[in-house]
Formats: structure tokens, C-alpha cells, sequence
């Protein structure tokens, strides 16, 4: 019913490599004939269709199987990666989760009933539907994680649009939405799943030479580590057509080097929100951060400066947290850009942003600028306190160098008197060891 498209598509494709997973290979034939164990299987477990049922895995061949009879079974699903672990009770609490599946590295699976019985207006609302559901979990960077609840029927739609196949190194976990977009995208065209258990860029990049790899979705702060590891010198990467990123503002630094370093690979901004879906997007060219959102079943209008969403593919709310909606539909999403023609230009989440004396800093620029210095390994810009000027810019800086942070502050100065105004220069830097993402690859900035 809900999958019918998908399952099209796996038959008319048998023989082809449906997904790559720790270095084995399996067909849309297997693909097809796992989905029919999992459908027997939930059936005699019992678990009743419109259950809340939580998926405790990473990818793998089973959990892709699970999900797509899950979604056939009319159950609600929630998508708990491992790097989630310790706040999996908590996602429970909030989820109302009915039963637990379990699948561990070596694709084992457990299940066990729970006892809780859902009664959240939302969930209630999607069982009564009779209609499969998706929660997923916010990364919480910003705050308390939140709770998005989908109806998953709207979420499939756009793949039903035959697309290029591609083999697709899925970096993102599928507990995101941009995951969870990139497993649709590939299996709906017949492409091949790859999957990767270390996400270093030197396996990564093994990876893609190993598997002839395609399409890398992934995040600038990856994108970044890729280059100061250099690990792209030492392996070959021919096969790679494209590369997108997300998830966060990519620093026009970042963008320039690679483009320089890789002018054959189309290189495309995505744009989405677990609230809404990923829309369709397009860069004005590879060495670019104007880019072009919508599609179809999207509409967009800035507002104040911040951009609005209004999408077919919405959540139906939050579980945790009042509905973000305007009330003739539109999600804030609170992200400022600039308008250029048809283009914008995403500067970063309106809660991040810096006010000094009036003027407004996005930490995305400064962290741009500071990474283009000898020595830099990674930068996090964010605001502190001041009772003057309302805020001062505070930069955290990893750096590959000796440098005390006396000798480090002259040269930025130094080194940013041509490129920045002067209150965009950082007041106050910290030295760190740590690294500064999280396990979505993700700027972890402290606020």
C-alpha cells in the first residue's frame, strides 16, 4: 500500500546491489524477500498496526527491511541511532513508545512490549488515520531536543518522481531527516546503499574508492575535517560526481578550497528541517553559497529577514513543544538569509547570532575567515555577555600549533584586520583540545 512504489521498483531491479554494509553486498532480490520476513514477523510478535514502535539500530540491511515494513504496518516509528544511547529513555518517555526493536551491530534483533499505551493528541490522531508515522528527534544544539511526529505518507510522495540512480555513500544517520531523505532518494531510483561504520574521513574516503561511490551527502564541519586530514590525497576519488551538504552554514572558505581541489564534482547546497522535510534545492554554481529552495509541495517567503516554509511534507507538530505554525500554516524556521534575485544566502540561525553595539555578526562569516589561518584546525564562534555592547564575539579555537594564546591572539588580529570589520574580530579566544561536533557531524557552538 504505502510502499507499493518502492517495492516496484526493488522487483523490476533483482539483481542489482541494493546496499553495501560491512563489506557485503545485497540485492533488491534479498531486499524484497527481507520486507515480507519482517511483515510475517511483526504480525506474529503481535505488534498491532498504528503501534509506537522504536528502531534501536544503525543502518544495516535488517533495519532498512524493519523500517520499510514498519511503514507498511502502519506503525509509528522512532529512529534511535547509538549515538543517542543515553538519552534513548528519555526519547521513550516522550515518544510514548509501545514497543522497542533492537538490531545490534551484527544485525541480531530483539523486541520486547513495553506496556505503555500512547495518548498524545498527535499520536492518537495518526492511529486514527491508520496511516504509518515517523518521530524524529531535533539534535538539541540549540536547547532541549524536540520531538517532530510525520505523517510518513506525505514524507514519501516526492520519491514516487523517478530520479538519476546513484551509488550513495549515506553519511547521515537515519535517525535525521537528511538520512532518512538520502535512504528514500537511493533506493527509490534502484541505486545502491553504502554504508560506513567509522565516518573518519580517511575510511570514508577508502569507502569510495572501495565501492566506486557516486553521491556523498554529508555537513561542512565533515567537509572541513576531510581537508585538514588531507586524506583525499590518499585514495582515489574519481568515481565521486557530487557532493551535497547541510545541517549547518558551510564557510565560504570551505567552499572555495574545495572547489579548487575537486572542479569536477558538482558540489550542492540541501536545505531541510525535520519539521518539514528536505526541499529541493539548487546552487547557483559549485563555488557558491546562493542557493535556490522549494519544489514542489514547497512554498517559501522571507519575513523580516528569516525564512518561511510552508510544506506538504510538514510535521503534524511537536510532542514536546507548542506548534511552531503561523496560523495559516508557515514554519518559522528562524534561519536569517539574504535575498538575491531568485538565490538566497543562508547566514545562520537567527538564535545564534551576535549583536555588538547594534551590528550584527553571524558566526558562520568569522568562522569562515579564522579558518583560512596557518594552524587552524577548527573554530567555533558564538556570543558572550558584555554590559556594554550587548555581546562580544568569542572564538574557541583547536589548533594544530604550539602557539600560547597571547602569541595566536596577535597574529589574528594581525590577520584579520584586511578581512573583517572590527567588531566581527573575535574579543575573547579560548584555546581548546576537544573537538567541536557533535555525532551528526554538526558545530557544536556554547552559547
Amino acid at each position: 500500500m504505502y510502499i507499493d512504489f518502492l517495492l516496484d521498483v526493488f522487483r523490476s531491479h533483482r539483481v542489482a546491489d541494493a546496499m553495501v554494509w560491512q563489506d557485503q553486498t545485497f540485492s533488491y532480490a534479498w531486499l524484497l524477500d527481507a520486507v515480507q520476513r519482517w511483515q510475517e514477523r511483526l504480525k506474529e510478535e503481535a505488534i498491532a498496526p498504528g503501534s509506537v514502535v522504536s528502531v534501536e539500530a544503525d543502518l544495516s540491511p535488517h533495519t532498512v527491511a524493519l523500517l520499510l515494513a514498519l511503514i507498511e504496518h502502519r506503525s509509528i516509528v522512532v529512529p534511535l541511532t547509538a549515538s543517542v544511547e543515553t538519552k534513548k529513555p528519555e526519547f521513550r518517555d516522550i515518544a510514548q513508545v509501545e514497543a522497542i526493536i533492537k538490531v545490534d551491530r551484527e544485525d541480531q534483533v530483539r523486541m520486547q512490549n513495553t506496556g505503555v499505551v500512547a495518548t498524545h493528541a498527535l499520536l492518537r490522531q495518526l492511529k486514527q488515520s491508520q496511516r504509518s508515522g515517523l518521530v524524529l528527534f531535533s539534535s538539541g544544539s540549540t536547547g532541549k531536543s524536540k520531538a517532530a511526529i510525520h505523517d510518513f505518507v506525505p514524507l514519501l510522495a516526492k520519491f514516487t518522481v523517478p530520479r538519476h540512480s546513484l551509488r550513495t555513500l549515506v553519511f547521515l544517520l537515519f535517525d535525521h531527516i537528511g538520512g532518512i531523505n538520502t535512504l528514500f532518494y537511493v533506493l527509490s531510483n534502484a541505486g545502491c546503499v553504502v554504508t560506513v561504520q567509522d565516518r573518519s574521513p580517511d575510511a570514508v574516503c577508502a569507502t569510495i574508492q572501495k565501492y566506486r561511490v557516486q553521491l556523498l551527502p554529508t555537513s561542512p564541519t565533515f567537509l572541513n575535517l576531510l581537508l585538514l586530514s588531507e586524506a583525499y590525497t590518499r585514495y582515489d576519488l574519481s568515481s565521486l560526481e557530487m557532493v551535497t551538504y547541510g545541517t549547518e552554514v558551510m564557510p565560504e572558505s570551505t567552499l572555495t578550497r574545495l572547489h579548487r581541489l575537486f572542479p569536477h564534482i558538482l558540489l550542492l547546497q540541501t536545505y531541510g528541517l525535520s519539521e518539514l522535510g528536505i526541499l529541493r534545492s539548487k546552487s547557483k554554481s559549485s563555488d557558491s553559497l546562493l542557493v535556490r529552495v522549494g519544489g514542489e509541495g514547497f512554498e517559501t517567503r522571507v519575513v523580516d529577514g528569516l525564512l518561511e516554509v510552508r510544506a506538504q511534507s510538514a510535521m503534524l507538530g511537536y510532542l514536546n513543544a507548542p506548534s511552531p505554525f503561523t496560523a495559516d500554516g508557515w514554519f518559522q524556521t528562524g534561519d536569517a538569509v539574504e535575498v538575491e534575485g531568485e538565490y538566497l544566502r543562508i547566514l545562520g540561525r537567527k538564535s545564534e547570532l551576535i549583536n555588538v553595539g547594534g551590528e550584527k555578526v553571524y558566526p558562520a562569516e568569522v568562522e569562515s575567515v579564522l579558518q583560512l589561518m596557518d594552524g587552524v584546525e577548527d573554530v567555533a564562534v558564538s556570543a558572550e555577555q558584555n554590559p556594554i555592547t550587548g555581546h562580544l564575539v568569542r572564538a574557541m579555537i583547536k589548533l594544530r600549533t604550539a602557539e600560547t594564546i597571547g602569541e595566536f591572539r596577535t597574529r589574528m588580529w594581525a590577520f584579520c584586520q584586511d578581512k573583517l570589520p572590527k567588531f566581527k574580530i573575535p574579543q575573547k579566544v579560548m584555546i581548546v583540545t576537544e573537538v567541536m561536533h557533535g555525532e551528526r557531524f554538526k558545530k557544536m557552538r556554547t552559547t
